[in-house]
């Protein structure tokens, strides 16, 4: 590990423009925007990722880049203000990330991967089809409540077991959303015996599988679902049921208790062979600019300093 630490440090002191001494390097030229932004603070993926970037020109094809379906409004407006940057463009597919791990393992051709959890992206670097994974946000979840419906965190857990009550899910193992979903349910099987039973039986898989509807332009489908009384309590991201409340009045966000809590981290990778472009969208989600922009959808942004 000492190694490693020493030979990374080493790199980046090289490649930095300026070295540890205060002198200029052979290079003998200012250090990029991105730089100063991101900086050597981050953990060794990252400077691994900014030692494979070059300062090539802008490619005549867009960047490729497959995220989850919750990062839509978020890297849509990154990808705007990099290509208003760059003159790079970015052509985005959103969708469930297990989903469409599966699809750049089965040999879709992708170039810059953002999942809603580490562990997709992690199983592609496994495989050697990427390189690093980065922790570049983090999301929770929350309940997304139908017009009328009486219902405080305290007495979320009552509601969900109620027979009466409709409970909505994403799809377990399609979409990371779900998993969360079920580890909730762990975790209210530990508070009352039986739980984990009972809302595994009741949750209505709505969204994530590959029959799941799809949401109008401009309407997020956790919305459209309550609000065609598809699902009374939805659980789901607390960054999607903010901006399912701001489209339907009258729908409810019920934060969740501590005990019952489930944190989303969201892990970034670059497949392998991307172009240079690539990475250096990557870097510009990493970037102070693509974190605050991160933020102010509702995502816990932590390469941001406090």
């Amino acid at each position: 590990m000492v190694r490693l630490q020493t030979w990374l440090s080493s790199l980046a002191t090289a490649y930095d423009p300026v070295n540890t001494a205060g002198r200029r390097s052979r290079c003998d030229a200012p250090r990029p925007r991105w730089w100063t932004t991101v900086g050597l603070g981050l953990a060794a993926p990252v400077i691994i990722i900014l030692l494979a970037m070059t300062n090539s020109a802008v490619a005549s094809e867009p960047v490729l880049l497959h995220a989850a379906g919750s990062l839509r409004s978020a890297l849509t407006e990154v990808a705007s203000a990099f290509e208003a940057a760059s003159g790079q463009k970015v052509d985005a597919k959103y969708g469930p990330s297990g989903t469409l791990k599966d699809e750049i393992a089965g040999g879709m051709r992708a170039e810059v991967f953002a999942s809603a959890n580490m562990e997709r992206p992690q199983a592609l670097a496994a495989a050697g089809k990427s390189g690093p994974v980065v922790l570049f946000a983090r999301n929770r979840l929350c309940a997304l409540v139908r017009p009328g419906l009486a219902v405080e965190p305290a007495t979320l857990l009552d509601r969900m077991l109620d027979p009466n009550v409709k409970l909505g899910t994403s799809t377990p193992r399609a979409d990371p959303s779900g998993d969360y979903a079920w580890e909730m349910f762990r975790k209210a099987d530990k508070l009352k015996p039986g739980a984990f039973g009972a809302l595994e039986r009741k949750a209505l898989q709505l969204t994530g599988g590959p029959n799941a509807p799809t949401a109008p332009p401009g309407r997020t489908i956790y919305g459209v679902l309550v609000a065609e009384g598809k699902a009374d309590i939805f659980l789901t991201y607390c960054t999607g049921a903010l901006e399912a409340q701001k489209q339907n009045a009258g729908q409810q966000i019920v934060p969740i208790v501590d005990e019952l809590a489930v944190g989303a981290d969201y892990g970034l990778t670059v497949l392998s062979r991307a172009s240079p472009q690539a990475y250096q969208f990557a870097m510009f989600i990493l970037s102070v600019d693509g974190q605050r922009v991160l933020a102010r959808h509702g995502f816990a942004a932590p390469l941001l300093r406090p």
